[in-house]
């Protein structure tokens, strides 16, 4: 491992936002002054900035990603998850995927007012909302800021079906209004579990839950009656595709009842971030693990291609699908996907249906 790693963080640099026309490049000359001088060259500190959006409810269209529509709190994320898919949707707020993504985080302060503004408006009929389908809703800056809970009164007020996605344990403070959501059948929860290895997790997700605090997550949730999904996601060829076998049975034991999984590729301007982290971070992996996700998807770090993007094609992604299939057919075999129930919302929102 190199000795120039910013510790906490993800990605080890910026990188170039390619709607700029100018680049900001940092000069061995300028590094060289700053350690003569006793300096900071990079203060890697964290900002936080207020934006004011006009909706907060977004339509997906990728039929790959298993949601219809998505909410997100936050812009950017602090858990620095180098292999983020997220990270080139922070050049679109004039920032750039990098370490940009990390230490430029924009909140919603509104969004709770947003949010039932959209699902009270005339045509919604309560299509299941999933927090987050892009940046964690759960991220450190939620501690402070209590947006996501907000949220969350707005639904369970609505009795609307609501999906979670996160990685942060954090969102057992918010327990006891899960536990009312999952006795109308109106809440489902997926808790991000990449690897068992703490080591791996520092590496790939810096600022994230332990491995074991996600865990008791994962059986605190499930022990209250809250639905509880894992996603392998994403499993990355010799770094953790190892782990699928003992990974599904320690969460199956733990009351998760299904486990899904996607092949990491590295779109946009991943490629270049998650390279540069490879290369500094476990060198000595660094090309056998490139080449062999390059693999996944026909030569290529990324692949677009709906319907073969996430699981990848080629003979190792067939063995992770091979091995997958296996783990649940031996752990989770007795596991169900109820569908979460509109009819609560649906009638409160248009008390006239009661009557038929």
């Amino acid at each position: 491992m190199s000795d120039n790693i910013l510790k906490g963080r993800g990605a080890q640099k910026n990188v170039h936002n390619r709607f700029f026309e100018n680049s900001h490049e940092v000069l061995d000359e300028y590094l060289n002054f700053c350690e003569a001088e006793g300096e900071e060259a990079d203060k890697n500190k964290t900002k936080y900035i207020e934006i004011f959006p006009k909706t907060f409810v977004n339509k997906v269209n990728s039929p790959d990603v298993g949601m219809g529509y998505s909410a997100n709190p936050y812009q950017g994320c602090e858990h620095g998850c180098v292999y983020c898919y997220a990270r080139n949707s922070h050049e679109y707020w004039g920032y750039g995927a990098g370490l940009d993504f990390e230490r430029n985080i924009l909140f919603k302060r509104n969004a709770p007012q947003l949010l039932e503004e959209k699902i009270t408006s005339k045509n919604w009929v309560g299509e299941t909302i999933i927090f987050s389908g892009n940046t964690d809703c759960y991220q450190p800056l939620e501690r402070k800021m209590e947006i996501t809970r907000k949220c969350l009164e707005v639904m369970l007020k609505w009795k609307h079906p609501t999906g979670i996605i996160t990685k942060n344990s954090l969102i057992l403070r918010d327990l006891d209004i899960l536990k009312e959501m999952a006795k109308l059948n109106i809440i489902s929860v997926n808790i991000s579990i990449t690897s068992l290895s703490e080591d791996t997790r520092r590496l790939l997700e810096p600022r994230t839950a332990s491995i074991k605090q996600r865990l008791k997550t994962v059986e605190i949730l499930s022990e209250n009656g809250i639905p509880v999904r894992v996603m392998m996601a994403p499993i990355i060829p010799s770094l953790n595709s190892h782990e699928i076998l003992p990974l599904v049975k320690k969460v199956a034991e733990l009351g998760a009842v299904d486990v899904s999984y996607t092949i990491v590729r590295l779109n946009g301007q991943i490629a270049e971030i998650f390279k540069d982290w490879a290369h500094k971070t476990i060198p000595d992996k660094a090309e056998r693990i490139l080449n062999q996700i390059a693999e996944c998807h026909g030569g290529n770090l990324n692949d677009s291609n709906w319907g073969r993007r996430m699981k990848g094609e080629g003979t190792i992604s067939e063995q992770v699908k091979n091995t997958m299939a296996i783990a649940k057919k031996r752990y989770l075999k007795d596991s169900k996907r109820e569908p979460l129930d509109t009819s609560h919302f649906l009638e409160l929102k248009n008390p006239q249906l009661r009557l038929f």
